[in-house]
């Protein structure tokens, strides 16, 4: 079968930034005329922990890329349905440009709590745990002589609540709705007819048949190498197969994309976009720690791993003291959303007593490939100009084609 080709051109343009006096570049694909955006560059969904201090993808980093011409898309794992409305509501009064929501929608997890009974302590949750998880929490506490931490808990977060929080999203009529985790075609037609467009992450071909079967208008091909929840395929093995099995639904490449070549990269194999995030949490405007940012700019691209210790699903993060800890604790990790809180109180905990070496952080192996922390604007802009050079005027003079 032959894939999707994504249409794309690059060419100078007078327009002139808000910042600088440089004339910036047209590159366009359909994915942009679809989503009424300048250039095909998406920022991931990167929500909030449990505890509500880590933030990768707040309102500021999503009117930040979609003023400058990309669609910023808001995490909403972590927010509470209330919480999320509000989001919205404050982008809308923020800017007019289009923009996203990214919910989690697993097909299974561990329920927890009564929404109509409201907040409760963590410590609720984590006396009915098991107790070699309870003594591994206990444990740490103790040898690194943690402070004591409070963690309340909000049974109505939009991940216990996928109906509600979807409800929100359309009531609002965001105009891109996105499952960072689940298949969201059961709301497709519901959300067409409010004219908000779907969108929909996988990590192998087989799932994108599926999900480009149900209805959806974008798929993301996320490859091994991204930050965050991820698969087993690499990103240049991943991205072809699965725009072959979606076609004609388009596709974006994700996952160790954050400069213009993986950008080039992506158009050149027929994506008509890149969902990019670790590249943005390195930005002034992430609502992560500067602990975090920082240890994303020092990390090189082996100073990610793989582990199941923050969500008990597969998840790339850079590699900290507190991942040796799991690792050496021959743990297997609980069902989610019930290991989030073991995660959630250490984590607390090893913020505030200011340890990054226990932090690390979620970031892809692109991290290798960061060097500064920037303002949204000016990454997604050279990102634009270097794929734009590249698709028109440098490829290696060692290439002859004829």
């Amino acid at each position: 079968m032959t894939g999707h080709i994504s249409h794309a051109y690059a060419e100078d343009s007078k327009t002139i930034g808000s910042e600088c006096n440089m004339s910036r570049r047209v590159l366009r694909t359909d994915l942009c005329d679809i989503l009424g955006i300048e250039y095909p560059i998406l920022s991931a969904g990167m929500g909030p922990t449990l505890f509500g201090e880590e933030t990768g993808a707040p309102v500021d980093l999503v009117v930040a890329v979609s003023e400058a011409g990309g669609c910023g898309v808001l995490g909403a794992a972590g927010y509470t349905v209330d919480e999320l409305r509000d989001k919205i509501r404050e982008i809308k009064q923020r800017t007019d440009k289009p923009f996203g929501v990214d919910m989690l929608l697993p097909k299974t997890f561990m329920p927890y709590g009564d929404p109509d009974e409201g907040e409760f302590p963590l410590s609720k949750i984590l006396n009915t745990i098991p107790q070699p998880h309870l003594d591994f929490i206990n444990k740490m506490r103790e040898e690194l002589n943690l402070p004591e931490v409070e963690v309340i808990i909000k049974p109505d977060l939009t991940t216990m609540l996928p109906d509600k929080s979807i409800e929100v999203c359309l009531d609002e009529k965001v105009p891109l709705f996105c499952c960072g985790l689940g298949n969201p075609g059961f709301m497709v037609e519901d959300a067409h007819a409010v004219g908000t467009k779907v969108l929909a992450l996988t990590g192998n071909s087989k799932n994108a048949r599926r999900m480009a079967e149900s209805g959806i208008d974008f798929l993301v091909a996320q490859g091994h190498e991204a930050g965050g929840h991820t698969g087993r395929i690499g990103t240049m093995v991943l991205t072809p197969s699965c725009i072959d099995a979606a076609y004609p639904v388009p596709v974006l490449a994700a996952g160790g994309i954050g400069d213009g070549r993986g950008l080039a990269a992506a158009l050149a194999m027929g994506c008509v976009g890149v969902w990019v995030g670790t590249r943005f949490l390195a930005t002034v405007e992430a609502g992560v720690s500067d602990a975090i940012k920082q240890n994303i700019v020092d990390a090189g691209e082996e100073d990610t791993c793989v582990t199941t210790l923050f969500t008990g699903k597969t998840l790339r993060s850079i590699h900290s003291k507190y991942i040796e800890a799991w690792n050496e604790s021959g743990l297997e990790p609980l069902p989610f959303p019930l290991q989030r809180f073991i995660s959630s109180e250490l984590l607390k905990a090893f913020y505030q007593a200011e340890m990054r070496e226990y932090v690390g952080g979620f970031a892809g192996q692109v991290s290798g490939l960061i060097h500064e922390i920037r303002p949204a604007e000016e990454v997604l802009w050279d990102i634009v100009e270097e794929a734009a050079r590249i698709l028109t005027e440098k490829l290696p003079k060692s290439v002859t084609v004829e």
